[in-house]
């Protein structure tokens, strides 16, 4: 078992966040020692922050990441991963139209001598 500053110095995540992510019910610790209230995580607490750190890296909300960890055996992460690049692609198409616009609107100053 690790105290919270540990597991924090462990996963890289905050001690902030991982009292929020236990608030929000996404991280919750394995124990809380009754007499104290410390927190401590185990051994599969870690891959559960790694896992959460992944998919805050890759854009999920954390609305996102609290449906991911609900479904406990993990069955539909391909599917929301999936779901965040098509997300992420329709994010640069739009992105891309913007810059070209931005190039025409550019262009077309120079062309009218602006």
């Amino acid at each position: 078992m690790y105290k919270i500053s540990e597991f924090a110095e462990m996963t890289g995540l905050t001690k902030e966040t991982l009292r929020y992510y236990a608030e929000v019910k996404l991280l919750e610790p394995a124990f809380i020692d009754p007499k104290n209230n410390y927190k401590y995580y185990d051994d599969g607490s870690y891959f559960l922050a790694a896992l959460l750190t992944k998919l805050r890296k890759l854009g999920f909300t954390i609305q996102e990441m609290i449906s991911v960890m609900e479904d406990e055996s993990f069955a539909n992460l391909e599917k929301w991963l999936l779901q965040k690049r098509e997300k992420i692609q329709m994010q640069m198409d739009e992105l891309q139209a913007q810059m070209e616009e931005i190039d025409a609107f550019l262009n077309s100053g120079k062309e009218e001598g602006l």
